[in-house]
């Protein structure tokens, strides 16, 4: 079950890159796969949530101004049609910094296969650790 769901979701993954600083992101794939009025959740718990593809677009820029070098490694996953949740150990280099990070991810998606909510459960306190940044 969910075998077509979870390459969609692998396709999304990689679409944010290879961990090289060639690759970019691929915004508007990133977002031709979000329903119009996806929500993104950031982290959990008490990130910001954004919603429709206008502020995803912005939020994905605003990260890529200071995130590159990009992966999403994804370790486990498991779906039915219309949830998809990975686990992860990413990649990324946050304002010049290795900032490798664990998460899980949960993705759902409309009755037309496309994202409408994606939310991430990570430990912020260790990845701003990694970045430098005081909680």
């Amino acid at each position: 079950m969910g075998q077509k769901q979870e390459a969609f979701i692998r396709e999304f993954c990689d679409a944010w890159g290879d961990g090289s600083s060639e690759r970019k992101p691929d915004v508007e794939k990133i977002i031709s796969m979000m329903s119009e009025d996806a929500v993104w959740q950031l982290w959990i718990p008490g990130g910001p949530v954004v919603r429709g593809r206008a502020a995803l677009r912005e939020e994905i820029h605003r990260q890529m101004s200071f995130a590159t070098n990009n992966k999403c490694n994804i370790v486990n996953m498991l779906s039915n049609d219309h949830m998809v949740m990975t686990e992860r150990a990413d990649l990324a280099i946050i304002n010049g910094r290795n900032c490798p990070h664990s998460m899980v991810a949960v993705y759902e998606l409309d009755d037309d296969g496309l994202i409408k909510a994606w939310r991430e459960y990570l430990d912020m306190d260790d990845l701003n650790k990694k970045m430098g940044v005081a909680a």
